[in-house]
């Protein structure tokens, strides 16, 4: 024999040896109490009972019975059936194991554990080659931390991956998640959620929609996208309802001890008679504090309305206190100006360098201003028109009843000129700070709503189907 040749009968026998041992790897070995063999539509089929042993490399499977389909090399598994695989277990009452493929499949309830998560549903599939779970219908997954509900979920046992659709919900302990779709990551804790996005922090009392999640569960931060919009609902005082809501393009979440919320780009704000337009906002929730800042390429001011009064400066910080206004502070360029009651062409204006508010239980109490003072404020006598007064000083504070002035005390190089009420009638537009102008793109909640005229129907529907934050275990199959 040929040295070529003597290679090629050992190639030959290689080879066959190969096709051997993948053949070997795919035979099922089934063991039990009893065997049976038969033939049904001219198949060989051995049905084996009591104490059921079945492998299959690395696969095995206990059941109280097995038939096993010789030519398919597929065996149907009936009563407590448990199927292991390394640290996998997969536990079912009757299901199917497909010899040639690896694939388990059960629709009479499965139940998936891997020492990490528990996966249960109606019906699922598990891949060992993969280790790829596909689950569907009620399909639940706990992970000793959160629980997540989904109309389907495939999970990747190596990556720690789960990528759940149709009704998705995520349930810990602070927050719930809803969205159409959902990826997750068990290691790192990240969640991408898509479409119909809802957060509720039952804790915070809020509420955030939008149309993408990504949450970076390690960093405690998470950011929606998507026209967004925060909706939160507190009772008064004198208990009625007070609900604060945001719009933005942007709204990030930092869940560390500033529990603060970023709200970026077209900022709306309405709470009460408070409401306010921006580029950033700052919601401080344990310190119930909003701060709002002029950016480098605005070209308007945050501005910010409260009743009839129109505020704006280059930073703001409003601080609330029992859910209603205590103190503002305006800082650079502010100004204050007020409808006049009964006018529509008549403003009490103020500028400064500085302006605070401070609030009372029945509205603005008194304002103080600092730094280049300007003010012009009109006058009444037994309720009708008496001119107005325009003046000047270094500070200024004035004093509020019934909503209106009633009081001003001006310190540091005062100076007053008062207009009578002749000479000013019908000429007020001439009678004006130089930063005046009035913004009449006021945000209103009924328009914030109305663009997602979803959000009731959520808040009934979430609420309503899911209800796993007091019973968990509500949609276990």
């Amino acid at each position: 024999m040929s040295r070529i040749s003597f290679y090629i009968v050992v190639f030959i026998f290689l080879i066959a040896g190969l096709i051997r041992a993948q053949e070997d790897e795919k035979l099922i070995h089934l063991i039990g109490d009893s065997l049976y063999g038969k033939m049904i539509n001219g198949e060989s089929v051995r049905e084996v009972h009591g104490h059921v042993i079945i492998n299959q490399g690395a696969v095995r499977i206990t059941c109280d019975k097995a038939v096993q389909y010789l030519s398919r090399n597929e065996v149907e598994l009936i009563g407590n059936v448990v199927v292991t695989q390394d640290s996998i277990i997969i536990k079912t009452e009757r299901g199917f194991y497909y010899g040639n493929t690896k694939i388990s499949f059960s629709q009479n309830g499965v139940n998936l554990t891997d020492g990490h998560i528990r996966l249960n549903a109606l019906n699922g599939y598990y891949y060992f080659d993969e280790k790829r779970s596909y689950f569907y219908d009620m399909v639940k997954l706990y992970d000793g931390v959160s629980y997540l509900f989904s109309d389907r979920l495939t999970y990747y046992n190596n990556e720690n991956k789960s990528v759940a659709v149709g009704r998705v919900k995520v349930n810990d302990t602070t927050s719930t998640i809803f969205a159409d779709s959902l990826i997750h990551f068990r290691d790192t804790k990240i969640s991408l959620g898509f479409n119909n996005v809802r957060i509720y922090n039952t804790e915070n009392k809020l509420a955030i929609f939008g149309d993408v999640l990504e949450d970076y569960g390690k960093k405690n931060y998470s950011k929606v996208y998507g026209n967004p919009l925060v909706v939160r609902i507190d009772s008064t005082d004198k208990g009625k309802l007070d609900t604060l809501v945001i719009s933005a393009r942007l709204m990030e979440s930092f869940n560390d001890s500033s529990k603060k919320l970023v709200a970026t780009d077209s900022v709306k704000i309405v709470r009460g008679s408070f409401a306010s337009l921006n580029s950033k906002a700052f919601f401080y929730q344990k310190r119930d504090q909003i701060q709002t800042f002029r950016g480098e390429s605005d070209d308007v001011q945050p501005i910010i309305w409260n009743d009839s009064t129109q505020l704006a400066g280059d930073s703001v910080y409003i601080y609330m206190k029992k859910n209603h206004m205590d103190y503002m502070n305006i800082v650079a360029n502010a100004s204050i100006i007020t409808e006049v009651r009964n006018s529509i062409s008549r403003f009490d204006q103020i500028s400064g360098k500085k302006i605070q508010l401070f609030f009372g239980r029945d509205g603005l109490d008194r304002t103080k201003a600092d730094g280049n003072v300007l003010s012009i404020y009109y006058m009444f006598e037994e309720n009708e028109p008496n001119g107005l007064l325009k003046s000047s000083s270094e500070r200024a504070v004035m004093f509020f009843k019934d909503k209106t002035v009633s009081n001003v005390r001006l310190y540091g190089k005062p100076l007053c000129d008062y207009h009578p009420e002749n000479m000013i009638k019908g000429k007020e537009k001439d009678y004006t700070i130089p930063t005046f102008k009035i913004y009449s793109n006021k945000p209103s909640k009924k328009k914030l709503l109305s663009s997602k005229k979803d959000i009731l129907y959520y808040l009934i529907k979430d609420v309503e189907f899911y209800d796993a934050k007091l019973n968990p275990t509500q949609r276990k199959p």
